[in-house]
């Protein structure tokens, strides 16, 4: 039998803990199975190195002058495994790991986060649950996550994060046809679509119940459809259907974007992180863009001159001269 790294390991963890047992379990081996390794390695040197007893394990003389020798090993064993992760982590540069609810701000985001930091590898991870992205940021598979919290339904958040508030109340707009007849207006009432079906994603945390309490509050009960917003977008254009959007949503020729008097349909934008995570600098990059984000709305930027209910500060100030990525 050849001695290996895993044998000199293991004569260090029985002298450590004087024990079968405890070292077995550090290990996370039976113990069984560690007192058959013993002997072999005993075996293979030809003498006892530990002597067994009520008391314990205590290493003989030879055991204590292997132990000697095999210390040193087994500690620049674990130095050359660290160090070469490291030096490998280095060498493929630093990353920001970024997960997100759907949001027209992310591409400014993304790009003024490439800006800020130069060389680290910018990765993003979008998903429609906000609670899906914040057990990945827990579990450590994120460095930061951006979600949207629906009005009176709190997400569940694992300990331990840390967040800044983009914005306190973010409404929710309509989407619905352009030859629908409440289009014609600046501002809908939820009244002018009571009879029509209502389309939500049930896969968006909070959106089913936020939406259904929004709509018994005003004493309508429409017909429902569940389906993602690739979907819903079809059925809107061709009039078969209205739904919540984001006020940062830009109109097109088969889709017209209303605010809904009141603002009924609201949402808390949030920036979570991993203590560790520099998170005021990516707040300030994120706000910087879902400022752009909002002005290049033409409903979102009306509804914030006209002094939209809990207009976010943040979006008082002037848009930013940039381009559309």
């Amino acid at each position: 039998m050849e001695l290996e790294v895993r044998h000199l390991r293991a004569l260090c963890a029985i002298a450590d803990t004087g024990s079968l047992h405890k070292a077995a379990r550090q290990l996370g081996m039976s113990q069984p199975s560690l007192t058959t390794q013993l002997r072999r390695i005993e075996n293979a040197l030809g003498a006892e190195l530990f002597s067994r007893g009520r008391t314990g394990c205590r290493p003989t003389p030879l055991g204590r002058s292997v132990l000697s020798r095999a210390r040193p090993l087994v500690a620049d064993m674990a130095a050359l495994v660290t160090e070469t992760l490291a030096e490998a982590a280095r060498a493929d540069g630093p990353r920001l790991r970024v997960g997100s609810t759907a949001s027209r701000a992310l591409p400014g985001w993304l790009r003024r986060l490439r800006d800020r930091f130069p060389g680290t590898d910018v990765g993003l991870r979008v998903d429609v649950s906000a609670h899906a992205l914040l057990r990945e940021l827990a579990a450590g598979r994120l460095d930061v996550a951006f979600v949207h919290e629906v009005e009176g339904c709190p997400l569940r958040v694992p300990d331990g994060l840390v967040h800044r508030v983009l914005v306190a109340r973010e409404p929710q707009f309509v989407s619905l046809a352009p030859t629908h007849p409440a289009a014609a207006r600046t501002v809908v009432d939820l009244a002018d679509l009571a009879r029509d079906h209502w389309m939500v994603d049930p896969n968006v945390d909070g959106e089913w119940d936020g939406l259904r309490r929004v709509l018994a509050t005003a004493g309508i009960d429409p017909p429902l459809l569940h389906g993602d917003y690739h979907t819903a977008a079809s059925l809107i254009s061709l009039g078969e259907a209205v739904a919540p959007c984001q006020p940062t949503s830009v109109p097109r020729e088969d889709l017209a974007v209303r605010p809904l008097r009141g603002d009924p349909l609201a949402v808390r934008l949030l920036l979570y992180a991993r203590p560790a995570t520099p998170l005021d600098p990516l707040h300030a990059d994120l706000a910087a863009a879902y400022r752009e984000a909002a002005h290049r709305s033409p409903p979102y930027r009306a509804w914030l001159h006209a002094g939209g209910t809990a207009a976010p500060c943040l979006l008082q100030d002037p848009p930013v001269d940039r381009d559309p990525p």
